[in-house]
């Protein structure tokens, strides 16, 4: 007999992955980790999005999520290039040491 998850388990899952993204933001010098930390909270919203639409048997939870997986898609891509061209021009990735007023 298969039983089901919990809605809190979700909940609680999402909660985390959001704190270690947010932790991790705060934290981490290194833009990269940063853009990754963005990246996590944004999972971590898509997976609270896609409980409540399972739960409310509704699809707009999941036509949401759909959405904001192409905008960060979109984000991934372009900040990706900027992260680039920081690198080309400054030779860090370090937050502390990116200052874009002074050439």
């Amino acid at each position: 007999m298969m039983t089901e998850v919990p809605l809190a388990a979700y909940l609680i899952l999402a909660a985390m992955l959001f704190s270690i993204g947010v932790a991790a933001f705060l934290i981490k010098r290194n833009i990269i980790s940063v853009f990754m930390s963005i990246e996590l909270m944004l999972n971590a919203v898509n997976l609270t999005f896609v409980t409540f639409a399972h739960r409310w048997h509704a699809i707009s939870g999941q036509i949401f999520v759909f959405f904001v997986m192409v905008v960060a898609a979109a984000e991934a891509a372009v900040g990706l290039a900027i992260i680039i061209a920081i690198f080309r021009s400054r030779r860090t990735l370090n937050v502390d040491q990116i200052n874009l007023m002074n050439n």
